[in-house]
Order: structure tokens, then sequence, then C-alpha cells
């Protein structure tokens, strides 16, 4: 029976989401996918892709992304959504795994230890084209275009923020004692991590293209043109001051490099930078994760408002629920995009009202 998407409707994608990209859409963008269809066929005996299992290399690249295959097979696509791989699955910021960083997820959650904690000034990042994780990673990506052909996206693998990358390294406490008493070292392992974030980047795409169908991660946005949902979390901790020397001229070079880019706002004590980070003409999107047990995304009008009306577009992150009292607040749905929601097969009808509601069908 197969995955339940057409060449037609992936045109139909194509176009919605690049005249979004260009603020020529006057509606938001509400992907939704619901389960319960029947692939018609026995379910592979092998657990699906996560980062429970991840590290189970027994399993070959391609019995992974048949077992993939079967779940995309069961699902529906509604209103802007398709068949999309999020291959967060070996774990947040994986790119500490190619530099040599132990991957456990003896917890059933990936978390990355160094394999020894070196002083700042004795630590350096090097490529290493023989890494079992990277080398994983590729030859899944390369199963996935020689099955799929293009009919579904498969996302970057969250590849980190650069001081997230270096505070694996650097655990505890001692990445921020290094701001303060060796600068030059933070300083220099940031543009060595930005070649080698770029490099890993573009490796990863050169599996992936040109047959996939575009381009995407884990905030599950499509684009015709490379894109990244860059973040630093580390900078929930850090002053603005720190923020603009250590952060921010990282971040503005990588959203000139990429052709579009997104940045993930996590937590309330990353609000302190917003005014910092909305003066990045290259940055498209804002994500706001006001964090947990934190008020919800609708509570927080004005941080909304400063990001559209600084000229920014929006992702609410796992807001249908919450788009219509978003969208009434900013008096608009324009440069809105929800994050990718899954949803029962018993909501169908009540999903399609509510996507009829912005002209969604």
């Amino acid at each position: 029976m197969g995955i339940n998407f057409e060449p037609k409707q992936w045109e139909k994608v194509k176009a919605n989401y690049e005249l979004w990209w260009d603020n020529k859409l006057e509606r938001p963008l509400i992907p939704v996918i619901i389960s319960g269809r029947d692939p018609v066929r026995k379910q592979p005996i092998i657990p699906y892709l996560s980062q429970s299992t991840c590290n189970d290399l027994s399993i070959s690249a391609k019995d992974i992304v048949d077992r993939i295959s079967y779940s995309l097979e069961s699902e529906v696509y509604l209103g802007d959504s398709f068949p999309y791989v999020n291959l967060d699955s070996f774990g947040p910021g994986v790119i500490v795994s190619f530099l040599g960083a132990s991957l456990d997820n003896s917890t059933g959650r990936v978390w990355f230890h160094p394999n020894h904690v070196l002083p700042i000034t004795e630590l350096h990042f090097e490529y290493d084209s023989n890494n079992l994780w990277l080398n994983r990673i590729r030859e899944i990506c390369c199963e996935a275009m020689k099955l799929w052909q293009g009919q579904v996206l498969v996302g970057m693998p969250d590849l980190g923020g650069i001081l997230d990358i270096i505070s694996t390294f650097r655990p505890a406490d001692n990445l921020l004692l290094d701001l303060y008493d060796y600068p030059e070292e933070v300083e220099r392992l940031v543009w060595e991590l930005h070649e080698l974030w770029h490099k890993f980047y573009n490796e990863i795409n050169d599996v992936l293209q040109p047959i996939n169908p575009g381009y995407s991660d884990w905030s599950s946005i499509y684009s015709a043109k490379p894109v990244y949902v860059i973040q630093s979390d580390v900078s929930y901790m850090i002053s603005p001051d720190m923020f603009d020397i250590f952060v921010k001229p990282e971040l503005k070079a990588t959203c000139s490099r990429l052709p579009r880019s997104m940045y993930h706002l996590d937590g309330v004590g990353q609000l302190a930078h917003l005014n910092s980070l909305l003066e990045i003409e290259e940055l498209d999107v804002v994500q706001w994760v006001p964090g947990t047990g934190k008020p919800p995304q609708t509570e927080w009008p004005d941080v909304y408002k400063k990001i559209k009306n600084i000229g920014k577009k929006i992702q609410i992150y796992d807001g249908r629920k919450d788009i219509d009292q978003i969208v009434e607040q900013l008096g608009t749905g324009k440069g809105i995009h929800c994050h990718l929601g899954w949803e029962d097969c018993s909501d169908v009808n009540k999903i399609k009202s509510h996507l009829r509601k912005y002209g969604i069908e």
C-alpha cells in the first residue's frame, strides 16, 4: 500500500512553504499528522529508531529505514504536513559524539559524556572521517534516499549549539568559569567548532541531496533551501554582554552561511538576549519555548509581538491548541508556523474543521 502521499501533494506543500518563507502566505502553516491507517503489511520485528534504541548497531541501516517506513505508512497527512523523519534519535547535540564523546542511552534518553575532562587550554576539536556515529547517520540517510526516492523528507540530526557542545567537554561550572578566566580560549573553540559544525552539516546533506525533497531538522519546518534551527541553551546562564561576545557573532555567521535559519529561544533566562538576537538581520524565525513550570505560550503575547514587529517569523512549538489565541493576540496568522502535531485518527473531523477556519483544505 505504501506511504499515502502523492507527488501532487508535495507540489502543494512546497509551494505553500515557499510562499510562507517569502512572506506571501496570508495564513499560518499548520501541519498535522494522524495515525491509524492500515499499512497492509506485517510490522517489522525490530524496534523503531529512537534515543533508547539508537545504539543497537546489530540492526542494519536498511532494516531501520524499513521500520520507519512502516510507521510512515500508518499516517495520514492533513493541513501543511508531509512524510517526515526526525533524526533527533541520536540525541541533542550529536556533534559531540562525532568529536569523541561517549553516547549513553542507558536511561532511555541520550546523554553525552567526555572521556576525559581536559583544561580548556588543552582542548582541541578534530574531524574524524571514521567516527562511528557520523558514519551510522550517513548510512541511515543513504538507505532512506534509496528506499523513498524523494517521497519522504529526512531532517538533519540535532547537531547542537556551539557553546552547548563545548559545555559537554567542559561540564558542570567549568565552561562558565572559562568565560571569565580564559575568554580567548573559549572564542578559539567557538570558531573551531563553527567550521566543524558546517562541515558536518554539509557532509550529511551531501548524502541526502539531491534526492531529499528539501531541508528540515527537528523543528519539522520545510524549506526548499538549506535551513537549520540553531540554539545556545548555555545562554540561559550568561549575561547579555557575554552573549554578545561569545554567542551572537557565531550565530550571525551561521545565519549568513545558511540561506534560512531559526533560533530555539528556550526558557525565560534567554529573554534577556532577545533584543540582541533580533538584531541579526539574517535570522528568519524564532521558536519561543517558555520552559517547564512557566506560563504557557499563550501567556507571552509581548514576546511574540516583539518578534513579529521586527519582521521575523514565528514557530509555535506544539502549538495547534494554542494557535487561535496567539493569532488573536497578534491580529494575524501570517508568518506563523506550528510545530508538527500528531493526533489520534478519531479526531480527524475536528482537525479538518479547525484547519478550514484558516482556509486550509
